[in-house]
């Protein structure tokens, strides 16, 4: 069955522009993990599973580039919950860490395939979206017309037969 998109056609952002974002976030949550080891890692995955809900669905990162996460069964902001699921990819690899040594080696056994995926989903499906994002039903969206369109906007699931356009 073909999975039907919440605007007509995917909005597609920046790939490159998404991993900048992806890495300052990344950048924050490595200082919280290094200087304050081991509550560091504590306070980093906490970091990592509000970070998209903060500031109206947009995480330090994505706030820096221009980017928000919304949820694609209404358009509205990315909730705690579908922001937690949305990281669990990285967040997972990242709770071996508080052991020192084995887990570290363990953490980036685990980090680098998962993060790999990732980025192969970001480029390969036609929406955009990554492992976590399809877990979560949310979506990456740039700050436009388009964002607006998708809030103002609602949708009763993925399968419905009515399709929300975006105005022009």
């Amino acid at each position: 069955m073909k999975r039907k998109y919440f605007l007509r056609g995917p909005v597609r952002v920046a790939i490159l522009s998404r991993l900048i974002a992806k890495s300052i976030d990344l950048f924050i949550v490595l200082i919280l993990a290094i200087f304050f080891y081991p509550v560091g890692i504590l306070f980093a995955v906490l970091y990592l599973g509000v970070c998209d809900s903060l500031q109206n669905g947009q995480s330090v990162g994505k706030k820096f580039m221009g980017f928000c996460v919304i949820s694609l069964e209404d358009g509205s902001p990315c909730s705690t919950r579908q922001s937690f699921i949305r990281n669990l990819p990285i967040i997972v690899p990242l709770i071996p860490a508080i052991l020192p040594v084995w887990g570290w080696i363990f953490s980036i056994l685990l980090g680098i395939p998962l993060i790999v995926m990732e980025i192969y989903l970001i480029v390969k499906l036609d929406s955009g979206h990554r492992l976590g994002d399809v877990m979560a039903d949310t979506s990456v969206m740039g700050n436009d017309r388009n964002t607006v369109a998708a809030r103002n906007s609602k949708k009763s699931g993925w399968f419905d037969s009515s399709e929300v356009r975006p105005s022009p």
